[in-house]
């Protein structure tokens, strides 16, 4: 079966999803790249305080836990992270 990450209609796994706090399984710390399957709500976005979008992610990890972040609380790739300077 093919999962479209953006399907309007939620697959039936994300209803046992609960709220990640950092933007890793909460059960064995895997990163999103390693879900084994990703849905994004983008139904019903959210607006911050920039009036930026952010929708709900959710992911099923390799452990088979449902976790859910906002788009928001993802990290910045190490490869767009600012170079630190050694200048004081």
């Amino acid at each position: 079966m093919v999962m479209d990450a953006f399907s309007p209609i939620p697959p039936l796994w994300t209803e046992s999803a609960i709220h990640a706090v950092e933007f890793t399984c909460p059960s064995c710390g895997a990163g999103s790249s390693q879900a084994q399957a990703v849905w994004i709500n983008r139904r019903s976005p959210v607006y911050t305080e920039g009036h930026r979008h952010k929708w709900q992610e959710f992911y099923r990890c390799e452990c088979e836990t449902v976790w859910w972040a906002w788009s928001s609380d993802r990290p910045v790739p190490d490869d767009l992270q600012p170079e630190e300077s050694d200048s004081p």
